[in-house]
């Protein structure tokens, strides 16, 4: 039945209008859109704002990185219109798979429910769709990205021009202290001043003493509030749009600073499947033309770092505990095994002829590779603690 199901959307010509060819300003726009969310505070991920426009650019932009597909939406009379069409891999002639769907909700429904689904010109009943589409988020990539798998959502509007997400603003670990944020910023200006302009600044020279501060000011009630606000003022220096003075470097290379630190505050900001998803994402980008290639390297440090950041803010006494063995590491081997021995600057091709995608054996064994490197470090290994463990003096 599904297979006479799926046929049906087979054609010989897509249903997208004429497709607009993405330019550069187009990609950087979607980038952002996809993107920026180490750069969010956490109380502003309450709600987000689409116009039409963002929702083409980030929705073909995102299905470009996966299959050689394309998406139409339109925001009509506060419904969703989507087009999807996919090119099938065949050698004689192009083929395609279409599909359709709208989505919309009455004023007292908080969401949009599935209102019209065709595949090909087959029209599904709603509760049918609502199974053909959950089957295709759960078995592939997109599962990544299926925000209301991670994140609760509160309600959606949908206007003419425009979609809202409105996110349940009672989510639990999402604290956010700006003081103490600016406490930790201050602390990374008396770091950088006293900065010797001979020597390399490591990521380890600016966990260490910041996260010694957590420690020294951080109860076992407010160490995940700490926690989220180091993290989040070392990512503001590290990742900041204008190049810091020194540059934070990680095996030489600052590259793979960015990298965990920006997985870091997307995890403790948002969850870390929405941070493993991007990291890929950004690698598989990086694999097309014109970009710096496929690269395991940095996907080890959008790893570890979003494990950093999964820790920080796991528990009271993880929060803790973690802010503890920071503040006493050596150096960055403390905190990030090294990945240099990985393979990159792989091109689209030769990624996909050595690892076919991100769901292949092989890749799925080398991430794993990354895994077990990672769980060696002590910090990655914290015991279960309890409240009896905090005792100040000050």
């Amino acid at each position: 039945m599904c297979l006479l199901i799926l046929a049906c959307g087979l054609s010989f010509q897509t249903n997208q209008p004429t497709p607009t060819k993405l330019t550069q300003e187009h990609i950087t726009q979607a980038r952002k859109i996809l993107y920026e969310g180490t750069k969010i505070k956490p109380a502003e991920l309450a709600r987000i704002t689409l116009t039409q426009t963002d929702l083409n650019l980030a929705g073909n932009y995102l299905l470009g990185q996966y299959l050689q597909s394309t998406i139409h939406v339109e925001l009509v009379n506060h419904k969703v219109r989507c087009k999807v069409s996919v090119v099938l891999p065949t050698k004689s002639w192009p083929l395609y798979f279409n599909m359709s769907f709208r989505l919309g909700n009455e004023i007292s429904e908080p969401l949009p429910r599935i209102l019209k689904f065709k595949i090909g010109e087959l029209l599904l009943p709603a509760n049918v769709a609502d199974k053909v589409i959950h089957t295709l988020i759960r078995y592939s990539f997109l599962n990544d990205y299926f925000i209301l798998a991670t994140k609760p959502i509160e309600r959606v509007e949908i206007a003419d021009q425009h979609l809202t997400i409105f996110y349940d603003s009672a989510l639990p670990n999402h604290e956010f202290n700006e003081q103490s944020r600016l406490v930790y910023q201050q602390k990374i200006v008396e770091i950088i001043s006293k900065h010797d302009p001979k020597w390399r600044l490591s990521l380890a020279d600016l966990l260490k003493p910041v996260f010694a501060l957590v420690h020294e000011s951080a109860t076992i009630e407010t160490a995940i509030e700490e926690n989220r606000s180091a993290i989040l003022a070392i990512n503001d220096y590290v990742n900041a749009e204008s190049p810091p003075i020194f540059p934070a470097f990680l095996y030489k290379r600052p590259d793979l600073a960015q990298h965990f630190m920006g997985a870091a505050t997307l995890t403790a900001s948002t969850n870390s499947q929405v941070a493993k998803a991007l990291g890929e994402v950004k690698e598989l980008r990086d694999s097309k033309t014109g970009g710096s290639g496929f690269s395991f390297v940095d996907l080890a440090a959008d790893k570890v770092g979003s494990r950093f950041g999964e820790i920080a803010v796991s528990s009271p006494e993880n929060a803790y505990r973690l802010a503890q063995l920071v503040s006493q590491i050596k150096d960055y081997r403390d905190f990030m095994p090294d990945p240099r021995d990985l393979p990159e600057h792989m091109s689209e091709d030769v990624f996909k002829q050595t690892f076919e995608s991100t769901k292949s054996d092989a890749y799925l064994a080398l991430s794993a590779q990354i895994d077990a490197r990672m769980a060696l470090i002590p910090l990655y290994q914290l015991p279960k603690t309890t409240h009896d463990e905090k005792h100040h003096d000050k």
